[in-house]
């Protein structure tokens, strides 16, 4: 038999209060409290959120959850509103040429990806990343030249709030 402790911790409690609001919080005389005697945990919490789909499947691509864009010798914004967004594709470059993926806020830019290419053979390159995005910001894909396409699909894996996004 294992041996019982109480708890007493502000930041726990406060912490159980915000992730189990439902319970209402800690009520009058109750204690958080440990053992030392092993239990075994069942981990249920997937199908408490009411997703009983496997992580690496919550991230597939469907027809309808993946837009697509192609851009060669200019610019363009793929992404422009709120949430996490799951960016990939290919670059085909040659010669003096270069593709970038950038975020923006309107203000200032940073570049994500870039591809360049400086000798005279015909080069295919990939990238996959996971971008997050505020309000006002966005994703511009940038080619410099017609013989430097850059081609890919974005798909939001989430919302701003972090609510997944079925495929």
């Amino acid at each position: 038999m294992g041996q019982e402790f109480v708890i007493k911790s502000k930041t726990l409690e406060d912490k159980i209060n915000q992730l189990l609001p439902s319970q209402g919080g800690f009520q009058a005389g109750v204690d958080l409290s440990a053992s030392t005697q092993i239990v075994p945990i069942v981990d249920l919490t997937e199908s408490a959120e009411g997703s009983n789909l496997r992580q690496d499947l919550q991230t597939s691509l469907g027809f309808i959850s993946v837009t697509a864009f192609s851009v060669a010798n200019s610019a363009s914004t793929v992404i422009n509103t709120t949430g996490y967004f799951r960016i990939f594709g290919t670059v085909e470059l040659d010669t003096s040429s270069v593709a970038t993926v950038s975020i923006t806020d309107g203000a200032s830019t940073k570049i994500l990806y870039t591809a360049q290419s400086s000798s005279g053979i015909r080069e295919n390159l990939t990238f996959d990343f996971n971008v997050f995005l505020r309000a006002g910001d966005s994703v511009d894909v940038t080619s410099n030249a017609a013989s430097c396409r850059i081609t890919g699909v974005t798909r939001q894996i989430a919302t701003i709030s972090g609510d997944l996004v079925d495929p």
